[in-house]
């Protein structure tokens, strides 16, 4: 099976959750570059700067598992088409804050729709998709949120140094950009069709006199033979996740404090993270399987810290930052396949959304942990690597206490 293989329609459903997905990444990214700008707006500290991560993060379980229980109810389509409106919606509000609490809530319902993007939009993608694929699919598609970080770089880069010659606020510019991605709702509208093994099962089920919508799919989830499974995939994202944020949020400021210009770094960062999520999805779909593939990317990554947190001479620090991006983060490579692998096509949405932001929100804690302990006087590098090191511990143990997935088929009930 090849890439010409796959069909325009194909092609379609993949890009409707791979933009969705880039520029959910943008929004949420760009926040992380305005951080002191924002402390200085309103006079918060450390903590309160990366609690408006940790709102977004908590909120993210409400999009998660309500656009989730929705794609499994009436379609993939429309739940994606609602999240990107909505996030779009309040990233571009949180530009006309007058507090910080009134900020703090943009960006926590943000959260909801940036949770209800990956619910609904990863399955569309998937089940369209030839199953021999599907490893190489899903590392593409978690590569877009490094792409959008990469977006973000370049337009803070390029564009704030120019929005702040007009304004004394330039970051108030730079959360209404967030309101361009609803522009591609149009085209997933008219464009993309809707998973063809969702409307296969509503078919069966007309067919076998079970008209109308599926039972609740949330309920479903703690079912006697599904709540093992549930628990399982919540525990490993949250270690995923945790991860993710003890390495990314906290980045730019401490390139900042260093005296170095983010730009490079970022660049590198997440180019080597779009690399990493399709090798380590690709190496998925070989013998060291799922487990195998993100447990050596993690070990590789975390053994980059000395070169990544810490100051070095420049190209060693480039070469960290590729690092850590390509393996620490490049490991959520075999997250959308394998979580769809998890659960039967019945609750697939909603169990994929629930066990990713369920572990988004008790991540969520991670920016303001690191904020906090940086408030107690441990510099930011400690700080960070502390989180590093015991959440990439976490993913690798997690991820062997579970079962093996590679080779399922995506029509299991």
């Amino acid at each position: 099976m090849r890439f010409r293989d796959v069909s325009r329609e194909q092609w379609r459903a993949f890009l409707a959750a791979y933009l969705g997905w880039m520029l959910d990444g943008f929004d949420f990214t760009i926040l992380t570059f305005l951080l002191v700008e924002i402390q200085q707006a309103f006079g918060v500290n450390n903590a309160s700067a990366g609690a408006l991560g940790t709102a977004t993060l908590l909120f993210r379980v409400v999009g998660g598992i309500g656009a989730g229980t929705a794609a499994d109810r009436w379609g993939r389509k429309r739940p994606l088409m609602f999240s990107i409106l909505w996030y779009s919606v309040f990233a571009g509000l949180g530009g006309f804050s007058t507090s910080y609490t009134m900020l703090f809530a943009c960006r926590a319902l943000f959260g909801i729709g940036m949770g209800g993007v990956w619910a609904a939009g990863m399955p569309l993608a998937l089940e369209h998709w030839p199953s021999q694929l599907r490893g190489l699919a899903s590392g593409l598609l978690q590569g877009g949120y490094p792409m959008g970080f990469i977006l973000s770089s370049l337009v803070y880069q390029l564009g704030h140094p120019f929005v702040a010659k007009q304004t004394d606020e330039p970051w108030r510019v730079m959360l209404w950009l967030g309101v361009l991605p609803a522009l591609i709702v149009f085209w997933i509208g008219r464009r993309v069709s809707e998973s063809p093994v969702w409307l296969a099962r509503q078919r069966s089920r007309e067919e076998g006199g079970r008209r109308g919508a599926s039972a609740f799919s949330l309920a479903r989830l703690f079912d006697a033979g599904l709540w093992s499974t549930t628990l399982h995939t919540s525990l490993v994202m949250t270690a995923f996740l945790f991860l993710y944020q003890a390495i990314s949020f906290w980045y730019p400021t401490l390139l900042g404090r260093m005296g170095r210009q983010t730009l490079p770094f970022l660049i590198a960062f997440n180019a080597g993270a779009v690399a990493g999520n399709v090798i380590c999805g690709r190496l998925s779909e070989t013998w060291l399987g799922r487990r195998g593939a993100a447990s050596l990317a993690t070990l590789i990554g975390i053994s980059a810290l000395p070169i990544f947190a810490f100051p070095v001479a420049t190209p060693w620090m480039l070469a960290g930052a590729a690092i850590m991006g390509a393996f620490a983060t490049g490991n959520f490579g075999i997250m959308p396949g394998y979580l769809s692998e998890r659960f039967p096509t019945a609750v697939r949405a909603g169990g994929a959304g629930f066990a990713y932001h369920v572990g988004a929100a008790l991540a969520s804690v991670a920016p303001s942990l690191v904020g906090a302990m940086v408030d107690r006087g441990l510099p930011l590098e400690r700080a960070m690597s502390y989180c590093i090191l015991v959440s990439g511990a976490a993913v690798i143990v997690s991820m062997w206490l579970g079962p093996e997935t590679r080779g399922r088929t995506l029509t299991e009930t």
